[in-house]
């Protein structure tokens, strides 16, 4: 009888875990794919821009400096604002400049943050893949690096008995 209730209990664990909610994966324009869970430990940026808007070439070159700089605490991504994909999104990436991984999908809705309406626009996660704010405007590498600061520093130290 111990036998059968095991392997009952083995199978209600098995249906359970594949009932879950999966966590999900979001396309890359180079082909790969990518969950949040596999960026923890890291900041991450994710960076709404639109090929018309002249404030996101502005920081493109900010964005690219601070993904190369701090790639070992920082991982910057790009969404592009208006959604298009394929050929055009690559041909547009490219005048862009953007050198960083490009979201085929907008994973905004995981992070339950509405849309600003105003370009551009950088959501910060932080290293528990939690998110923390919005950042309008065009960012500065010194500006990324402050709020990468900031994020590192608390982590550093152990929440408060209150918390």
């Amino acid at each position: 009888m111990t036998k059968i209730a095991s392997l009952l209990f083995g199978c209600s664990v098995l249906l359970l875990s594949a009932c879950t909610d999966r966590e999900p994966t979001y396309p890359l324009l180079d082909g790969g794919e990518i969950r949040f869970s596999e960026l923890q430990g890291k900041v991450v940026f994710i960076n709404y821009w639109a090929e018309w808007c002249k404030p996101c070439r502005t920081e493109m070159p900010e964005l690219n400096e601070i993904q190369t700089s701090l790639s070992d605490k920082v991982r910057v991504l790009a969404v592009n604002y208006d959604g298009i994909q394929g050929d055009q999104l690559a041909q547009q990436a490219k005048a862009m400049g953007i050198e960083f991984s490009i979201l085929a999908e907008d994973p905004r809705s995981q992070f339950d943050v509405m849309p600003s309406g105003a370009l551009p626009e950088t959501l910060v996660i932080d290293q528990r893949g939690q998110f923390q704010k919005v950042l309008l405007g065009p960012q500065t590498v010194s500006g990324l690096k402050q709020v990468v600061t900031s994020l590192t520093d608390e982590m550093d130290y152990p929440p408060s008995p209150s918390q």
